[in-house]
């Protein structure tokens, strides 16, 4: 909030709560208007000083610094000096505040005791604003530092979706173009349309699950051309493909790791790919049978990175369930869009 508004509400606040009192206070009593001038105009104008001294001045000068004992001293020296000046003024204003109607005049003593408590009220009034005020803002301060945390980590996370995918896929086309395999082309009009969409439709928060899904078909047929077309996929989708929508690059990293580890060109056990929606409710099912001669030395970055993806972006609302079988590893996972 701006200071100006800041101090906007702050006097709106302290007109609002004098009128008030003032306007109960004169319909309810015989009071006169002097006495309405003196006790709701001059005496709230000291109270409200004596709480943005505490408010702007005591607590950043010493509770702020953690000078509590000099905090301290200055609170009872202001009650002190405060409750003194109040009465030096009742003394001038004798027949309004320290005389009563039945003509007994308050005694000094009674009526520090009553200044310095109305003075531990505004103190303690303006102590509890400033806490609550600092807390408020920390915690958004808070906030807004957890929020840049995320937003960092998950774009570092999407940024090695690119390099990690690039480096797949022209391993696979250079492959074709070391057997001088005529859909070698192909290849590479398949992975620019990949990348086209990784570039330029990707950015956003969420996009269109059709959209997602196609570009997952494009990988898939990319695979194949890099098999010879001799690959043995199963791909299908079942319910309806509507308005959903879903973080981008989210799934890929799941048939990555089907094709890079598993094996594609068995037909008794193709790799298989089933994508199930309900709705809002997406379930993903991935299953390959294991190549016993490949291990990845580089710890599997695509499947941690999209564990952590779903943490920060799914959290409470997805389940991954990952079997590492002897002969076959399964990828099962349900997710509210």
């Amino acid at each position: 909030m701006k200071k100006s508004w800041q101090i906007f509400w702050h006097v709106v606040f302290w007109v609002s709560i004098v009128s008030y009192f003032a306007l109960i206070t004169h319909n309810n009593s015989k009071i006169s208007t002097e006495a309405l001038v003196v006790i709701f105009g001059l005496y709230s104008a000291i109270n409200i000083g004596l709480f943005y001294l505490n408010y702007l001045y005591l607590i950043p000068r010493f509770l702020d610094k953690k000078k509590y004992r000099y905090y301290t001293l200055a609170l009872v020296a202001v009650i002190i000096v405060f409750a003194a000046g109040k009465y030096g003024i009742a003394l001038n204003f004798k027949h309004i505040i320290l005389i009563h109607d039945d003509g007994k005049q308050t005694t000094f003593l009674e009526y520090f005791i009553s200044s310095g408590l109305t003075n531990i009220f505004f103190l303690f009034l303006s102590t509890a604003l400033k806490f609550g005020t600092d807390w408020f803002l920390n915690a958004g301060i808070q906030r807004d530092l957890e929020n840049q945390r995320l937003t960092a980590e998950l774009a570092f996370l999407k940024s090695q979706i690119n390099p990690h995918f690039l480096f797949n896929s022209l391993n696979s086309i250079y492959s074709l173009a070391y057997q001088k395999s005529d859909t070698a082309p192909e290849a590479i009009l398949k992975l620019s349309e990949i990348m086209r969409y990784m570039l330029y439709e990707s950015n956003d928060n969420k996009v269109d699950l059709a959209k997602e899904l196609q570009y997952l078909q494009n990988y898939i047929d990319l695979q194949k051309i890099r098999f010879g077309n001799k690959a043995f996929v199963e791909f299908k989708i079942t319910g309806e493909v509507g308005n959903q929508k879903i973080v981008p690059l989210l799934l890929i990293a799941f048939i990555e790791n089907a094709f890079k580890h598993g094996v594609a060109n068995d037909p008794a056990m193709p790799i298989r790919l089933l994508i199930n929606l309900d709705g809002a409710n997406l379930y993903f099912y991935t299953e390959n049978k294991k190549h016993m001669n490949n291990r990845d030395l580089e710890g599997g970055i695509g499947l941690q990175n999209v564990k952590r993806r779903l943490d920060l972006l799914y959290p409470g609302h997805y389940k991954l369930d990952i079997q590492d079988k002897p002969d076959a590893y399964i990828c099962e996972l349900s997710l509210v869009l």
